[in-house]
């Protein structure tokens, strides 16, 4: 059985990536960063996530990115909210070099696990403008890691598979629907209120509520 590094972050979006890829054949192994990200619900939804998967292992490692600053997802300043995402700007909820720093240790781990893939949820059209969701960086990425490792320099190559790029999020969640993803176990808001209550006017949210409406199918979440 081939063996894929998945980076689960507990949205829709990597719990999605990782279903298509286990659809695909691939026996999977889930990481979870805590990159001092402000809220645990996400957290909590990887773990729900991980075990609906039937992942053959899970590991949350602590890699402090708070410690830099630089986000208000890292941080106490306010997630912008009911911002038109037709802007073109990048937002302050874009967290330095993040998926860079997850690639890099997902990466470590494929290596180790003598795994051929590792499977993020970036998305290049239903995005906030983050540079590091884009095609061109993932190709990058993928040529790295064939210069940076010994499995590279041997010969092997660990593909990035970012099954959702070019989809938008309708077209994602269909996709889940089709698969029988269970989308109540998953959180996308940046800036939950009590109980974990999504706050409806983040990007995520946004972006989230649209996609189900145009796919025509319900929100679990939304409808708790």
């Amino acid at each position: 059985m081939r063996d894929a590094v998945a980076l689960l972050s507990g949205g829709l979006d990597s719990y999605t990536a990782a279903a298509l890829v286990q659809a695909d054949g691939f026996r999977l192994f889930a990481l979870t960063v805590h990159y001092g990200q402000r809220h645990a619900q996400e957290l909590e939804a990887a773990r729900a996530v991980a075990k609906a998967l039937g992942v053959a292992r899970h590991i949350e490692l602590d890699v402090n990115l708070a410690a830099f600053g630089g986000s208000s997802l890292t941080s106490s300043a306010p997630v912008p909210k009911d911002r038109p995402l037709d802007r073109g700007d990048i937002p302050s909820t874009y967290v330095p070099a993040r998926n860079t720093v997850l690639l890099a240790l997902a990466l470590a781990w494929a290596e180790t696990l003598s795994a051929e893939a590792i499977v993020i949820g970036v998305n290049a059209l239903d995005y906030s403008g983050y540079p590091d969701c884009r095609p061109e960086f993932i190709a990058a990425f993928e040529d790295l890691a064939t210069l940076a490792t010994a499995t590279g320099v041997g010969g092997a190559r660990v593909r990035i598979h970012a099954p959702l790029q070019t989809l938008t999020k309708a077209d994602i969640i269909r996709k889940g629907q089709a698969l029988g993803l269970d989308y109540g176990l998953t959180h996308s808001c940046y800036d939950p209120g009590t109980g974990g209550r999504p706050c409806g006017r983040c990007d995520s949210c946004v972006l989230r509520a649209a996609g189900f409406a145009q796919a025509g199918i319900p929100d679990p979440v939304a409808s708790r």
